[in-house]
């Protein structure tokens, strides 16, 4: 009797090591920077991209006999990524409670039951930005010295982001297809551009009350984000440096002293930064 309870416990002592160990391999391939993790990273980065890409074009391929299968599959490469994910991380309720991570959890659903949630489909694009809030998005720019750009990147991602699940919500909301506006998923996109670059060619426009109110908003947000992408090209470039008395995040390049507190600084140069 007690020797199958020593084997009992020892095989449960295996079974947990193993998990553990990993729970370590998957953390060192997601954050850590070896050259290993580096190319698991980027290969990462380049499947989100490849599925952001299927998500964009989605509406157009609704149609195709094989979106069914390649939806699924989708989803299947966001759970085993999710679970790896939880895995990797030191405190898995702490991670799960993250914004992106919640959205990346809706979207899983939206893929495994795409009939139930057809009209909230849209919503699948702001995968772009939850990628961008992930390590292995960002840490080849930085590796390519490309971290100085990091807010025009962010602003122009934002606005991409928003473009697209705002036409996946007009083309959801107010396509027709014997109608005289919003007849397919090109023109919701050239609607949403024309608005929110306030063009207002008016060929196209929203129907009703609802109609209108949903063009205000997209004209209001869309403004805001050009605003936000023209200020992070056009004004001095700053460098990402944290003050190490006062916390303040940004400085001018050749700056001394931190403007907000005085602390001496020691930014290192563009070279090694």
């Amino acid at each position: 009797m007690g020797s199958e309870t020593d084997k009992k416990v020892t095989s449960e002592t295996v079974e947990t090591g193993r998990f553990m160990q990993l729970r370590h391999h998957l953390r060192l391939l997601y954050h850590s920077h070896t050259p290993k993790a580096l190319r698991f990273q980027f290969a990462v980065l380049v499947v989100d991209l490849a599925i952001i890409v299927f998500f964009i074009a989605s509406p157009l391929l609704r149609d195709n006999e094989n979106f069914l299968w390649i939806d699924y599959s989708i989803a299947l490469l966001l759970a085993v990524d999710l679970t790896a994910r939880a895995l990797a991380s030191t405190d898995i309720g702490r991670w799960s409670r993250q914004i992106p991570v919640i959205l990346d959890i809706f979207i899983l659903v939206t893929l495994l039951v795409p009939n139930y949630f057809f009209n909230l489909g849209f919503l699948r694009i702001l995968r772009l930005w939850t990628t961008t809030h992930s390590v292995t998005f960002w840490r080849p720019l930085k590796k390519r010295g490309l971290m100085e750009h990091k807010e025009t990147i962010q602003a122009v991602i934002n606005l991409l982001v928003f473009l697209f699940v705002v036409t996946g919500f007009v083309y959801t909301a107010f396509a027709n297809p014997r109608g005289d506006s919003i007849a397919g998923y090109v023109d919701a996109l050239y609607f949403t551009v024309a608005t929110v670059t306030t063009t207002g060619f008016g060929d196209i426009t929203l129907p009703g009350t609802g109609g209108k109110l949903a063009s205000i908003a997209i004209m209001i947000v869309g403004i805001s984000l050009f605003v936000k992408l023209a200020q992070s090209i056009f004004r001095p470039n700053k460098v990402h440096f944290p003050c190490p008395e006062c916390g303040l995040q940004n400085h001018d390049p050749d700056a001394v002293h931190c403007k907000a507190c005085g602390h001496i600084l020691n930014i290192p140069d563009s070279g090694h930064y």
